[in-house]
């Protein structure tokens, strides 16, 4: 499998993605993912290099966002004032579900945050969704807080404010990495 950086025209890929995933966190329970991503949002992360694509021949197995910018009221001035790269939107297909996709992509995600220098790769995950927080915490991810106040990029009340981070780090995810290299941070040793 290839990551590849995602294309304008993906955008209709990550809505179905995002779609997807929602029906199937309803069927769990979980209210998370129930409002709509603006396209012209997600459009805009494309375009500034911070989607990524995981290919398997013509099929998308998967995607995530990897960023330097953290979304405001998250992260505290002193986390911010150290070198971090920041997680958002990790799914995979349902039908690539179970064979540990996600799992390489936070490595993938690690190595590419370690190679532009930063120090930690950071998350946040839906603050009612206990079985994600469990799945990252298995993933080596530490719980540093849960942050409930302010309003989500997509409106209405903060719903993903369960902050976790790991050390950035090489990694041995096994995708072929066709992106461009990672621009180093601007505060990066």
């Amino acid at each position: 499998m290839i990551v590849t950086p995602a294309e304008p025209h993906d955008v209709s890929i990550l809505l179905a993605f995002r779609e997807e995933a929602a029906a199937w966190l309803r069927g769990l329970g979980s209210d998370q993912w129930s409002r709509p991503y603006p396209a012209d949002k997600l459009l805009a992360t494309i375009e500034a290099g911070t989607v990524f694509m995981l290919r398997d021949g013509h099929t998308t197995a998967g995607t995530i966002t990897l960023t330097p910018d953290a979304e405001d009221g998250l992260w505290t001035d002193e986390e911010l004032a150290e070198p971090a790269m920041f997680v958002n939107k990790l799914t995979v297909a349902r039908e690539y579900a179970g064979r540990n996709i996600g799992t390489r992509l936070l490595d993938w995600a690690g190595e590419r945050a370690y190679r532009a220098g930063a120090r930690w790769v950071r998350l946040d995950a839906w603050t009612t969704n206990e079985a994600l927080q469990r799945y990252y915490t298995t993933r080596g991810f530490t719980h540093v807080r849960t942050v409930r106040e302010g309003t989500a990029v997509n409106g209405g009340p903060r719903v993903s404010g369960w902050l976790a981070q790991r050390a950035a780090r090489p990694a041995d995810h096994g995708f072929t990495d066709r992106t461009p290299a990672p621009e180093r941070l601007p505060f990066a040793t």
